[in-house]
C-alpha cells in the first residue's frame, strides 16, 4: 500500500484513491445484484451492501500490496 499519492501537486492518502476506485465498482455490482433480485434473498439488504463495499475496498488494497 502506498503511503501518499500526488494529485495535481497535493498529497493525498492512498486510502482516498482506493475509495474513489471502489465506488464505481460498487455501483456497478450493486445495480447488477438489484437487477437479478439478489437483495430479496437476504435478511438485511443495507448490511449486505455495506459488506460488499468493504470487501471491494479491502480487495483493492490487498491487490496493490507489494
Amino acid at each position: 500500500m502506498l503511503r501518499e499519492i500526488s494529485l495535481f501537486g497535493a498529497l493525498a492518502p492512498s486510502p482516498l484513491v482506493y475509495l474513489a476506485a471502489a465506488i464505481p465498482l460498487f455501483l456497478i455490482l450493486d445495480a447488477a445484484m438489484r437487477a437479478v433480485g439478489f437483495y430479496r434473498l437476504v435478511w438485511h439488504p443495507p448490511l449486505v451492501r455495506l459488506g460488499l463495499f468493504v470487501c471491494l475496498f479491502c480487495g483493492l488494497v490487498l491487490l496493490t500490496r507489494p
